[in-house]
């Protein structure tokens, strides 16, 4: 959906739910997900989640298996 392993953001962002709008705002094929897990170094994260300049963001999509 964004063609990258990883991406840089130089914008401003207070917090995971705005990391979100942000990404949906660039990528628009990330409206068709359901649902999306996002980590902030390497801990799942509410919406409400603050950031920081440094962190590492892992977004994480749906899955489904067995």
């Amino acid at each position: 959906m964004v063609g990258e392993h990883s991406l840089s953001i130089d914008s401003p962002l207070d917090s995971v739910a705005d990391l979100l709008e942000y990404l949906k705002l660039t990528y628009p094929e990330m409206k068709k997900l359901n649902s999306l897990l996002v980590a902030v170094n390497s801990e799942y994260a509410a919406p409400d989640t603050l950031l920081n300049a440094a962190d590492e963001i892992a977004l994480i999509p749906p899955v489904s298996g067995g």
